[in-house]
């Protein structure tokens, strides 16, 4: 009979999230290396390069890997021999740990879960409650596994009822394509089939617990159905040519992982949840010992890698850039940021919106005349930092405020994550704006750029407050022009064409 301790599972989790959050796991470090050093698109490479510098600064300076510390997912195999001491249940022991993990004072990470989902939406101030699946399985210990996925490809999650006789293969090619670039690759899918619905996606979940070994699978070749369609995705996803940070190239998934379970002859449930290029999980072991901490990886096991600007990059002052200069940049252009820029997400736009329609208008700190907005909610900052970790989130869930926005504003340019929807796309041809693209998954890398932050308007809303940021030399490409030409509609259809003409080597 093991006994676990309450406030071992609780340090034991604190622990666990704290270390994901800025140690990627070694063989997705790894991967994306390999990934870069075939890469011949040089806007996916300089993508991959600025991720793995990124990994690099968050495991030296233990910052998030992504201002998107993620929702917590755990799961738990409780062996039946094992007796608890403690007062608290076993889901508040891990809720214990989450909140004490995210309000760490010395690397705080930012609380995104908000209660109330389709009401009031209000944050809980502490990241939790967690997503915790528990199962009880022969044996005298606690395995865990915990994982913190971040928005952008969660909202990815794809699930089907396919026929018996459909082909997975086809319905993942034809799906994939429709998730744009909102879930950062390079990454994983996670794949569940059979069972029931809500079964096939929490095997697709558990899958991406994983680690990457589809080389090793490649070389000594499938065992199983489930593995020869690992094998079988892949390759057919990356000939998709839709590229790191979707923007045309040969490496769109870097392992695809498979689990299934029986399934009623009728159906054939299939569900596929990508994770992003801000992969993160742990998994550990309670035996009745004490708590389970992770061990600090080597750093030099992370590659050196430097990010080179271009001889043809444009550097742009965001306190004197006008229109007639934004209308002359290029699809895929490289731009370097320096001066003054608001931010805003979903929450700050419905807010402006909404000021604007009732007459009020907005607060003189919001003029947004000429100016630039970056879509963005930040991770407060620690110690000497200006801001914390400030990568980009996901463009599209703005496309429904960016006529109007650009109407009544007089707003020049935004920059985000990803790709624009064609809603998106078509207001900023209306209006002659332009959209730029920050590299998700480089978050710390960015907020380096930050020189001074402050909040302008909205403290209310927490990390979707308003902020105004000086900035200098802040990394970002042209994605959408003055004229709606797209980068994430002319790069992965370049990429698609060279893949197939050349035959060219795939990771």
């Amino acid at each position: 009979m093991t006994i676990i301790r309450q406030d071992d599972l609780i340090d034991s989790v604190a622990d666990a999230l704290q270390f994901i959050s800025y140690y990627h796991p070694l063989d997705f470090v790894k991967a994306v290396h390999e990934a870069w050093a075939l890469e011949q698109n040089p806007a996916a490479k300089d993508a991959m390069a600025q991720i793995l510098i990124n990994s690099r600064m968050c495991a030296q300076g233990h910052r998030p890997i992504c201002q998107d510390t993620g929702i917590v997912t755990v799961f738990l195999k409780i062996g039946m021999n094992v007796q608890w001491e403690g007062s608290l249940s076993v889901a508040d022991m891990v809720n214990e740990g989450v909140r004490r993990a995210y309000l760490h004072p010395d690397n705080v990470l930012r609380a995104s879960i908000l209660e109330d989902p389709a009401g009031a939406r209000r944050n809980t101030k502490d990241n939790t409650p967690a997503v915790i699946h528990m199962e009880v399985v022969p044996g005298d210990t606690l395995d865990v596994q915990v994982a913190a996925k971040g928005g952008g490809s969660e909202n990815k999650s794809k699930l089907a009822m396919l026929n018996p006789s459909d082909s997975i293969v086809d319905w993942v090619v034809k799906t994939v394509p429709t998730m744009g670039a909102g879930w950062c690759p390079p990454g994983m899918l996670g794949i569940g089939i059979g069972g029931t619905a809500e079964k096939a996606a929490v095997m697709a979940k558990e899958a991406l617990m994983e680690p990457i070994d589809i080389h090793e699978l490649r070389a000594r070749g499938p065992s199983s159905r489930a593995e020869e369609l690992r094998l079988e995705i892949m390759d057919a996803v990356n000939r998709l040519g839709i590229g790191a940070q979707g923007l045309g190239g040969l490496t769109t998934v870097l392992d695809v992982k498979i689990k299934d379970y029986p399934t009623h002859a009728a159906s054939l449930p299939v569900a596929m949840i990508p994770n992003c290029a801000a992969t993160r999980h742990a998994h550990f072991v309670l035996d009745g010992s004490g708590p389970a901490l992770q061990t600090a990886p080597d750093l030099d096991d992370w590659p050196d890698i430097t990010w080179e600007v271009g001889a043809d990059v444009r550097r742009v002052d965001l306190d004197t850039v006008t229109a007639e200069e934004a209308q002359q940049w290029q699809p895929g252009d490289t731009v370097l940021l320096s001066g003054k820029m608001l931010t805003g997400r979903d929450a700050a736009h419905k807010k402006m919106k909404e000021l604007i329609e009732s007459g009020e208008g907005l607060p003189p700190e919001v003029d947004l005349k000429g100016r630039f907005i970056y879509y963005v909610g930040p991770v407060d900052p620690v110690r000497d930092e200006v801001m914390g970790p400030a990568g980009p989130t996901t463009a599209t869930r703005m496309d429904k405020f960016t006529d109007f926005i650009l109407e009544h504003t007089g707003l020049l340019g935004m920059i985000g994550k990803a790709e624009r929807g064609p809603v998106g796309i078509e207001a900023i041809k209306k209006h002659k704006a332009v959209y730029l693209m920050a590299v998700g998954g480089a978050a710390y890398l960015v907020s380096r750029a930050i020189t001074s932050a402050r909040v302008v308007a909205f403290p209310e809303l927490g990390m979707e407050a308003i902020y105004e940021f000086e900035v200098k030399d802040m990394p970002v490409s042209v994605a959408v022009d003055a004229r709606g030409t797209s980068v994430h509609d002319i790069g992965p259809k370049i990429w698609r064409a060279k893949i197939e003409e050349q035959a060219i080597k795939l990771i």
